[in-house]
């Protein structure tokens, strides 16, 4: 697969967005947000994304520059609105906030709504450890239906996010986020522009029957449509049964009902990441360093365990989006050619002058 050089993808998705009407600091902001995915190993949430966030910037679904309307506050808690603002400039506005409550009370709690698409939550969960704080994440996208329940065929949730994050003495801190679908969508995106497939189990196809054809989700729409013309007639599947089932619904109630979002459908209201979330300061609870040593003391432990293969070594939440970083940042972003045709074309549609573009893609795709 081709390798995208980081400065390359940064510089002209940043410069993109500027041309499509947001400030340069936002539209560098998407970009290094968006990179930052890909890097981490979140194809699924990075760079592939660019397209539709062009296509919701020129349509009014997501609204540039915007600052979060404060709609109750009452000490410990807050609800806040984004406006429609972009995920990437809004999530960092409603951490920050979370962080403040939680510093100056021990714990926060905020619940956000009407936000456009708020990327990978492990950013903002990772943000919050940074500064020393536990949080807890659950996230619902309102008019998102893409996931079957357990026993179904039908869509009835979004993906549904979920994250933690636990901060740690001197180190990265250990995030776990994952979306409560067997795939995030933007994986069967990447599959469906050629790159890595899904599971083979990922999908239900309007039969019942488990596939991993993209089409089950996309039909004849094609992953480039907008979300209301995804015309498939399956769905993704919710992960771990009953169980990851159940967690969906959980994310749906407070991400979606409890913050104002709306729950996924059926709704006529536009896209909208609504995302409850819960701040801690670890040593509210009781001493910090007492935490912190048996966060290090429970760690080690575990990854002293004996690997069932011998070649892939026990590993902690966010070891691997560490290790894949490095590898990243050293040789380009993956991508397949179809991806990232699909990128320069919609960067081309920005107003971005052509020999500016031009000049931008001279570092471009190596390889493949």
């Amino acid at each position: 697969m081709p390798r995208i050089p980081v400065e390359t993808a940064e510089s002209l998705i940043g410069e993109a967005f500027a041309a499509a009407g947001c400030s340069d600091a936002e539209g560098a902001r998407i970009a290094v947000s968006l990179v930052s995915a890909n890097l981490a190993g979140h194809d699924s949430h990075g760079i592939v994304r660019v397209p539709r966030y062009l296509d919701m910037l020129r349509d009014g679904r997501v609204v540039a520059d915007r600052e979060v309307e404060v709609v109750s506050d009452t000490g410990a808690m807050a609800v806040l609105d984004g406006c429609l603002g972009f995920g990437q400039t809004i999530g960092p506005q409603a951490v920050r906030c979370g962080i403040g409550k939680a510093r100056a009370g021990g714990v926060g709690v905020v619940a956000l709504r009407n936000t456009g698409h708020l990327g990978r939550i492990g950013e903002w969960a990772a943000m919050a450890a940074e500064e020393g704080l536990v949080s807890v994440h659950f996230v619902n996208a309102r008019g998102s239906i893409l996931v079957a329940p357990y026993g179904a065929r039908e869509r009835r949730f979004s993906t549904a996010p979920f994250c933690v994050a636990v901060p740690r003495e001197g180190r990265e801190p250990l995030v776990l986020d994952f979306a409560t679908s067997v795939v995030a969508e933007g994986k069967v995106l990447v599959a469906a522009k050629g790159g890595k497939p899904v599971p083979d189990d990922a999908l239900i196809d309007g039969e019942g029957q488990r596939t991993n054809d993209p089409a089950a989700l996309y039909g004849s729409a094609g992953p480039d449509a907008p979300p209301q013309f995804r015309d498939g007639k399956g769905a993704i599947r919710a992960m771990g049964e009953h169980k990851g089932s159940g967690l969906a619904l959980m994310c749906e109630l407070l991400g979606g009902a409890l913050t104002g979002n709306g729950v996924c459908g059926p709704t006529d209201k536009p896209f909208a990441n609504g995302m409850f979330s819960l701040y801690a300061r670890p040593d509210a609870f009781g001493p910090g360093e007492a935490f912190a040593r048996a966060v290090e003391d429970y760690v080690e432990w575990l990854l002293s365990a004996t690997p069932a293969d011998p070649d892939a070594p026990v590993l902690a939440p966010g070891d691997p989006e560490r290790i894949t970083a490095a590898e990243r940042r050293a040789n380009g972003l993956p991508l397949s050619g179809d991806a990232w045709d699909a990128i320069t074309a919609s960067v081309r549609g920005t107003g971005l002058a052509p020999e500016r573009i031009d000049a931008l893609l001279a570092n471009g795709p190596a390889g493949g």
